[in-house]
């Protein structure tokens, strides 16, 4: 594209509407277009665990006036991808505005590289963008700051001058009501993701997205209580701690979903990630002269911070790790109670079956009073925060302490996903994690698709344990003993034993449930055009095939004698994609291969006409 071009994409007058007119900048300049005159890579700095964090300075132009930026650490991917050089154009479509030393800057959230506008020498004479120059009130100059200005593009060494930025008329601490002014009644609002030990005279603007129950300890060297809440901007999230007498002090004051200004002196320390589930190396805690104030303006700070991932994507996740989700509730269990083997004493469980446009399901435990008090109903959309991920039944996920969930979000997210179910996906089936499947795509094997002759042909699974996939017809499934009584304890799954009273015992656990869950363990004749196969399925495999929880197909087989055979009959003449896995086994002195199957999916017909188009063009080119 041509200079003329580009200097016409270009928004003249956006830098000054940002900084001096905040008001109507949106609407004047909803996403401003700029040129980029330079990058600088800022020394990285390592937290506790050695890992560095890259923090890049641009300038950006509108040919008037240029700026300092700083990236925010989520935008850095326009360096790493190669996008961003010198002399390309950006969309700013978000950013924050702060003034630092008598000097603007901008901290860059999110942008594009608008490279269709191509890549051009400097545009312009811009001018360094002017702080409009203000009655000092203060003649404190040692106001350290993150973003510092010197040996930078345009940029002269000054003498250090009053800090200017959001006003804020007053900052009271919780206890006493009195109030605290720093400097001449204004204070630098920071960013969260700006937050680091070496930070000082700063204020954030934090919504308080979680908050916690009060908890107490004893302890043979004393005894105490603390209350944590999470903090969210726009840039970031952070956890904040208050102990003892900050328990007190600033507890009743924070209410979740209110927007506060937060000052220092609070301190800012490394996080204890086994105590946080949010993506940020860093943690405050509250000091007795922190400043806190409910900000008059609610809006202006995001309710919630997702980072979702989609079912399906579970499988490359690790285990321990903590991801945000959103699907459709499918199922919701009873509340069960199990005993902790440590301590000994009873928790309250809910498990919830979760699936989304993947096609796959994932089972989510909620604990506690979260899991007495959850009254969703099914097929509302819910998005959770704060899962970590276990390998149990392959992936599975239970909703931590300082987890949230909200319902129905309005988030882009879920209406895509309530059309996708209320269009397709409420008569879909759907495949579930397992611990196989996890394995093979932990060793990175790649199953051959066979048809049953070869499977026969080849005897796989004499010698050693062979894994494979095929693509076959259900043809008949055996009524007697589908499923069996199971622990509902996490990890055990052992078959629970009638007692005669109408309790279940499960010797493993030396647990006694009220009922028992039952799951499959299903004998299934399969065909494809060269042959029939018995494969033998599991609980996950069987909800795929039978469109339920064996819990539900017993229920109907106890009250519905009539619809029972009925619904077996339906799972008949369903073509479906085995992954499974043969084995030598011995039954009493006989052996056999046994066939299991590790997971099933419906057929992707888009995938299988690609296939098979693949397969003629090869034939064309052969003949």
């Amino acid at each position: 594209m041509s200079v003329a071009s580009a200097q016409q994409a270009i928004t003249q007058g956006a830098l000054d509407a940002i900084f001096r007119d905040p008001n109507h900048v949106d609407e004047r300049f909803p996403v401003p277009v700029l040129q980029c005159l330079q990058i600088k890579p800022l020394p990285a700095q390592q937290n506790a665990a050695g890992q560095s964090t890259e923090r890049f300075r641009v300038v950006l132009s509108d040919t008037v006036n240029y700026v300092q930026c700083m990236l925010a650490t989520q935008a850095n991917h326009v360096i790493h991808d190669g996008s961003l050089v010198r002399g390309a154009l950006v969309r700013v479509k978000s950013y924050q505005a702060n003034m630092v030393k008598n000097k603007h800057i901008l901290i860059i959230l999110e942008l594009d590289v608008a490279t269709e506008l191509g890549v051009h020498d400097k545009i312009g004479e811009p001018q360094a963008f002017e702080a409009k120059s203000e009655p000092a009130t203060n003649t404190n100059t040692n106001n350290n700051t993150v973003i510092g200005g010197t040996n930078f593009y345009g940029v002269k060494t000054e003498p250090s001058a009053p800090v200017k930025a959001e006003p804020m008329s007053s900052r009271m601490g919780g206890g006493g009501g009195s109030t605290a002014t720093y400097g001449n009644g204004n204070n630098v609002i920071y960013p969260i993701e700006a937050l680091s030990p070496y930070a000082h005279k700063w204020t954030i603007k934090a919504r308080v997205s979680q908050k916690s129950d009060i908890k107490t300890w004893h302890k043979a060297s004393g005894e105490g209580k603390l209350f944590s809440v999470n903090l969210l901007d726009e840039s970031g999230e952070i956890k904040a701690t208050g102990f003892n007498e900050q328990c007190d002090q600033f507890y009743d004051m924070l209410q979740e979903g209110q927007v506060y200004y937060i000052s220092n002196p609070c301190r800012v320390s490394l996080a204890k990630k086994q105590f946080t589930n949010l993506p940020n190396d860093y943690e405050l805690t509250f000091e007795r002269d922190t400043a806190i104030e409910k900000a008059e303006d609610q809006s202006s700070v995001p309710q919630v911070r997702f980072n979702f991932v989609n079912i399906q994507e579970l499988q490359s996740v690790e285990k321990d790790s903590t991801v945000d989700l959103v699907g459709v509730l499918k199922e919701v269990h009873d509340v069960s109670q199990i005993i902790a083997k440590s301590s000994g004493k009873p928790f309250d469980k809910r498990e919830l079956t979760v699936v989304d446009d993947s096609q796959f399901s994932v089972r989510v435990t909620l604990w506690g009073k979260t899991a007495t008090s959850f009254n969703t109903q099914p097929e509302s959309i819910v998005a959770f925060k704060g899962l970590k991920v276990s390998d149990f039944g392959g992936r599975s996920l239970s909703l931590l302490n300082s987890g949230t969930m909200s319902v129905d979000p309005d988030i882009e997210e879920a209406h895509r996903l309530k059309g996708w179910y209320d269009s397709q996906g409420r008569v879909g089936n759907f495949a579930t994690h397992n611990t196989m499947s996890s394995m093979g795509g932990a060793t990175g094997r790649v199953d051959q698709t066979k048809f049953i002759s070869q499977v026969k042909d080849e005897n796989l699974g004499m010698e050693n344990t062979d894994y494979f996939n095929l693509k076959a017809t259900i043809v008949y499934i055996k009524q007697d003993n589908f499923a069996y009584p199971a622990c509902s304890s996490e990890q055990c799954n052992k078959k629970v034993v009638d007692q005669g009273d109408g309790s279940w015992r499960c010797e493993k656990c030396n647990i006694v449930h009220a009922r028992p869950q039952y799951r499959y363990i299903m004998s299934v004749n399969v065909n494809d055009h060269t042959g029939q196969l018995w494969l033998s399925c599991f609980d996950d495999v069987g909800r795929v095939i039978m469109g339920m929880s064996a819990d539900e197909l017993m229920e109907i087989k106890e009250n519905d004698e009539d619809r029972f055979p009925a619904i077996f009959e339906a799972a008949n003449c369903t073509k479906l994609y085995f992954r499974c896995r043969a084995k030598m086994d011995t039954y009493g002195e006989n052996q056999r291969v046994r066939y299991q199957v590790m997971s099933a999916t419906p057929l992707d017909f888009k995938a299988e006409a690609t296939k098979l188009s693949d397969m003629i063009k090869q034939l064309s080119v052969g003949s």
